[in-house]
């Protein structure tokens, strides 16, 4: 990919992004026109006193988080999937692969069958989904430490099988709670859902993302060595221990807090560093910001389209990826230009 691709192709990304992000916050329950969308941006960021307050009301506090939110944690899980690919290289890793969804799975079932951090309010929820998240995460981390350290193989079958664990603990405590909306809820949230999103939920996601992606870049070179392999970037000097341990700390609290603000969305973090690679090349200096300019766009216009299917109910975010997500995938690898590291 050359300078002068790259230069278009990033710009034209951004451009999109912002297009859709304001076409999205129109679509809900109600539709507004693109035209007061814009009126009412501007009367916000230009520090204007609002028109109407209803119309401002339902744009700016409730739509615009929520397109906001939806932008945060696409880019954010897509920039975790490519990271995710590159510390397993494999082609099918995604950003749950730590076992960080179940683990949230386990939180969030046991906040809303005992009503676990109750004392946190409406950040219960989250809290617990972040603490199951972090848990499951250290279990994995220590678990393959103990047996030899983080190598590809020994991360892929030890986060798939304690995965699974989580799984079916999470389930068990469905099963025993004696609310019969338990599991409609929990299942709801596992599936994805960016329905509650306000400002208050939106500056610590934004951080998290914001610093992993920056982190990320600056290793972006010793990313492109371990990519071709442990041996061949230790040859070039790249501490390859200490940069899969950085690498699985920081996925595991980027993907923890992603995962207890929006619940499990899958597809977004295996899908869209493959497209990203096809548009911009395997290079971690483009891939991760094209990753994250990508991922936010699919998951705004996602999320725009689970309140106009059926309304004026909406579909779990998760679903609609999925749908979408798995034929993209297939027609993506179908391709024969596309490779995967050597594959």
């Amino acid at each position: 990919m050359s300078r002068v691709r790259l230069s278009i192709a990033l710009p034209l990304l951004g451009v999109l992004l912002v297009a859709a992000m304001v076409v999205a916050t129109g679509f809900g329950a109600e539709n507004v026109p693109v035209s007061s969308v814009v009126e009412v941006l501007r009367r916000r960021i230009g520090g204007l006193t609002p028109g109407d307050l209803g119309l401002d009301t339902i744009v700016w506090q409730l739509r615009v988080p929520r397109t906001v939110l939806a932008a945060i944690v696409g880019a954010g899980l897509a920039v975790a999937g490519a990271a995710m690919q590159t510390l397993v290289r494999n082609p099918l890793a995604d950003p749950y692969l730590l076992g960080v969804s179940s683990g949230a799975g386990v939180g969030a079932a046991a906040v809303i069958t005992s009503g676990m951090f109750a004392g946190a309010g409406m950040w219960a929820l989250s809290t617990g989904a972040l603490a199951g998240a972090l848990v499951a995460a250290a279990a994995v981390f220590l678990i393959a430490m103990a047996q030899g350290g983080l190598t590809p193989l020994r991360l892929v079958l030890t986060g798939t099988v304690l995965g699974s664990a989580f799984a079916a603990l999470s389930s068990y405590l469905i099963f025993r709670s004696s609310e019969p909306a338990a599991a409609q809820s929990v299942l709801f949230w596992l599936l994805g859902s960016l329905s509650g999103a306000d400002w208050t939920r939106i500056l610590l996601p934004a951080c998290v993302v914001g610093a992993s992606l920056l982190a990320l870049l600056i290793a972006a070179n010793w990313l492109d060595a371990l990519n071709l392999g442990a041996d061949a970037a230790a040859s070039v000097g790249v501490p390859v221990r200490e940069l899969r341990i950085a690498l699985f700390i920081l996925l595991a609290v980027l993907v923890g807090v992603l995962v207890a603000v929006s619940g499990g969305i899958g597809f977004v973090g295996l899908v869209v560093p493959h497209a990203a690679r096809l548009l911009v090349g395997p290079r971690h200096r483009a891939l991760l910001p094209a990753a994250a300019l990508c991922g936010a766009f699919f998951l705004v216009v996602a999320d725009a389209a689970t309140r106009v299917l059926v309304r004026p109910t909406e579909i779990p975010v998760g679903v609609l990826t999925g749908l979408i997500g798995a034929p993209a995938f297939l027609i993506l690898m179908g391709r024969r230009s596309y490779r995967f590291g050597a594959a």
